[in-house]
């Protein structure tokens, strides 16, 4: 989780630092304000021992050839194996007990209680640092759900489910990137999301969204993205026959007339959704 989640030493206030890490966005490395190159372990290593950024075909030496080893050594004695089933589990105070996650209504009514543009990350979605100390406890998670992006998005979604109807959230390209973290789609189910309706949606998270219960739409036209607001009504009449469509039809009460959505799915994927998420499903199954 280190690379993901940016966890490491933390720059000084606009400072410069490289890292080799797989990701990098604003506030990454623990510094909001500082500047984070992604280089290779050579450019690294050169700029470590230059103390500036340094291509490391300039140092002048030959570049060294490690061998891999014929065989790796396997030491595997501190992995205990699991024996009864007849033990104490301790909690501390922060674990909570896993959400109970509810069926697909037939009739779908959600509120929009977010509008998001392109390019929004798991990160956008539910920052680390501090945050991550609650991951155990799925209810605390979820009130730092888009916590920097709209901070009323939690009020909107507890209104929702107030007045008894689910959310939804909007979106623009390539919905979900970066780090596969679960509680991005968790949260957002926990919190009454049933959809997420978005020009694209990224594969990994597409997949948690199915595994929590969240139908993961986009839109057949993305110029109907321009036609939502926050705080519009969406119905969809039939869920259990829409999802047996391949173009679903969503209506919006608030301003009046619709728009169509699609998805991709498999059959145990539609299955999984109706039944409210990967944990109902399998439940069913025994």
């Amino acid at each position: 989780c280190g690379f993901c989640a940016g966890y490491g030493q933390s720059p000084q206030s606009g400072g410069v630092s490289v890292r080799t890490n797989n990701r990098n966005f604003q506030g990454r490395c623990g510094t909001k304000d500082a500047k984070v190159y992604l280089v290779s372990p050579e450019v690294a290593v050169a700029t470590a021992l230059t103390g500036k950024l340094t291509d490391p075909r300039d140092l002048h030496m030959a570049y060294p050839e490690i061998p891999p080893p014929a065989k790796f050594h396997v030491d595997d004695t501190m992995v205990i194996r699991p024996g009864h089933r007849d033990v104490e589990v301790f909690r501390g105070p922060n674990i909570g007990t896993p959400p109970h996650l509810t069926p697909l209504p037939r009739e779908l009514r959600a509120g929009v209680a977010i509008k998001v543009g392109d390019k929004v990350t798991t990160d956008h979605i539910i920052p680390t640092g501090s945050v991550s100390r609650y991951r155990s406890n799925i209810p605390k998670s979820s009130d730092f759900i888009f916590v920097n992006v709209d901070p009323l998005f939690v009020q909107r979604c507890k209104d929702n489910k107030k007045k008894e109807t689910g959310s939804v959230i909007v979106a623009g390209l390539s919905y979900g990137q970066g780090s596969s973290r679960e509680h991005a789609a968790l949260c957002p189910a926990y919190l009454g999301v049933r959809a997420v309706i978005a020009k694209s949606i990224e594969r990994i998270h597409m997949a948690n969204l199915v595994n929590f219960g969240i139908m993961p739409l986009t839109f057949n036209d993305p110029q109907d993205y321009d036609k939502i607001a926050v705080g519009d009504e969406l119905f969809i009449a039939d869920t259990e026959t829409a999802l047996n469509r391949s173009v679903i039809t969503v209506k919006n009460i608030t301003q009046g007339g619709g728009f169509e959505v699609s998805f991709r799915l498999t059959p145990r994927q539609i299955a999984i959704i109706r039944a409210g998420g990967l944990l109902n499903y399998v439940g069913k199954q025994r």
